[in-house]
């Protein structure tokens, strides 16, 4: 195994980094690379596990990750505070404690579904069968913005399809990650499920290992075409989920005051750091005015400070990176003379607080439309007429999720209808459900995760055809 090209290609650092608090950048602790001969190790120890993992009778995997959501429910205070220390989001409103009951959902779901044996021919001369079979060892790569729901979105479908599980949280969210995995470890088999940190390095080696059999990755377009790359070295399997540049359209007439809490959050979950968030909002002229007074008037009393503090409904932005990349698009805006409609009150912490900010007088071609900003920044833009509108929202590398917004559902269909996203919501944006299969379009990646397709994709089909 050493002696394999791309153990040769790939260099990891020995040199430790930190991990802070972004509310106070206090020191959390010490984050170490895990090495290639760790990684190699691991791997080795994964092979022999998965095999038995995948001996097991289908329902005792099913009882035990059962047991797992049991666990991580028993432990969800302390890997909440865990959370709002290290990731930042706070524990209340839908910030860490939401995260850890979305934790133990998304755990119970595919626990408890089926996956048969399906007969997809048969006449009197023969009868197919199709079976789903475990890949082997997924790698999976989790995000900082939501460290541990989407790495169990990443776990708990391989390990119930028998696969064994090498995840790398992010170089950012390490600490939280790694209390996680200690509590799921409690119950799971030896070595079924291990874990790699460090920086983006790590990553490279352990994806383009020649015994990966999938990857799972969630986070930046730019670093997903590295994932692709490195999985010509083996030929993984792919999930990728690679962001999105989400639209929202109102349509003209919208009850506002119906829907201006669905569409707050929609915009500024996690504040705004998801995936599958609002990042353009267009709005038709003539009720540019209603629109965005009432989403000016509800972002003025939402509380914004460390997450710890009880009070706090937003927190900070994650990482100076993160930062500065949403500083560059403000400081844009204002190059360009667009209207600031509204900036919130900036706590005075030390941490990486960014207010709430609704921009308007942009459009398309703009920095702050044309990018995914990934902040608590929301461009507002105008439009005349709906084929404007639409063609606007389409108008985008990605295609993760859009929403529309409107009193008259048959309509709000049509306008779906040509939205180009893997999910396009009706009144409401970012309303995922683990039953529901979830995955985007052109740069946002492919394949999907949740429920019946979701656990499809952590397998290999194989037929037995039998002639008769």
């Amino acid at each position: 195994m050493e002696n394999t090209s791309f153990a040769r290609e790939t260099r990891i650092s020995d040199t430790p980094f930190l991990s802070l608090n972004p509310s106070t950048l206090e020191v959390i602790g010490e984050v170490v690379n895990t090495s290639r001969e760790e990684i190699d190790a691991k791997i080795e120890k994964a092979k022999k596990a998965q095999k038995l993992w995948s001996a097991r009778p289908d329902t005792e995997r099913k009882d035990i990750l059962l047991k797992v959501a049991e666990a991580l429910q028993l432990h969800s205070k302390e890997l909440a505070e865990w959370i709002t220390r290290e990731q930042g989001k706070p524990l209340s409103g839908p910030g860490a404690n939401f995260e850890m009951q979305a934790c133990v959902g998304w755990t119970q779901v595919p626990a408890s579904l089926d996956l048969p044996e399906e007969i997809v021919f048969e006449d009197d001369t023969r009868k197919d069968v199709l079976y789903r079979n475990p890949i082997g060892i997924v790698a999976a790569i989790a995000p900082w913005n939501w460290p541990l729901m989407i790495a169990i979105w990443q776990i708990i479908p391989s390990l119930r399809m028998g696969n064994a599980v090498i995840i790398k949280p992010s170089e950012y969210t390490t600490f939280c990650s790694l209390e996680m995995i200690k509590v799921i470890n409690s119950v799971l088999p030896e070595d079924i499920l291990q874990v790699v940190t460090g920086r983006g390095e790590v990553g490279g080696y352990l994806t383009a290992h020649p015994e990966i059999g999938k990857v799972m990755f969630t986070g930046s377009i730019a670093t997903g075409k590295k994932v692709i790359e490195a999985s010509a070295k083996n030929m993984a399997r792919l999930t990728l989920e690679c962001g999105g540049n989400d639209a929202g359209i109102i349509l003209p007439g919208l009850d506002i005051a119906q829907h201006i809490e669905n569409l707050f959050w929609g915009a500024f979950l996690n504040m705004g750091q998801t995936c599958a968030c609002l990042k353009r909002l267009y709005v038709h002229e003539n009720d540019y005015e209603k629109i965005t007074q009432a989403l000016t008037d509800y972002c003025s009393n939402i509380p914004m400070g460390n997450g710890a503090d009880e009070s706090s409904v937003l927190g900070p932005v994650q990482n100076k990176m993160q930062y500065d990349k949403i500083q560059d698009l403000i400081s844009d805006s204002e190059n360009v003379d667009a209207e600031f409609i509204f900036t919130g009150q900036k706590p005075d912490l030390e941490g990486y607080f960014i207010p709430l900010t609704l921009i308007g007088n942009v459009d398309n071609g703009n920095r702050i439309v044309d990018e995914e900003q990934f902040g608590p920044v929301l461009p507002v833009i105008k439009y005349k007429t709906l084929e404007e509108a639409i063609s606007k929202a389409n108008d985008s590398e990605t295609g993760l999720g859009a929403s529309v917004w409107s009193n008259d559902l048959d309509e709000a269909q049509k306008v779906a209808a040509q939205l180009e996203a893997g999910t396009v919501w009706i009144n409401q944006h970012g309303a995922i459900h683990p039953f529901v299969p979830f995955g985007g379009v052109k740069q946002s990646g492919y394949g999907v995760e949740f429920g019946i397709e979701g656990l499809k994709a952590v397998t290999v089909p194989k037929i037995i055809s039998i002639k008769k």
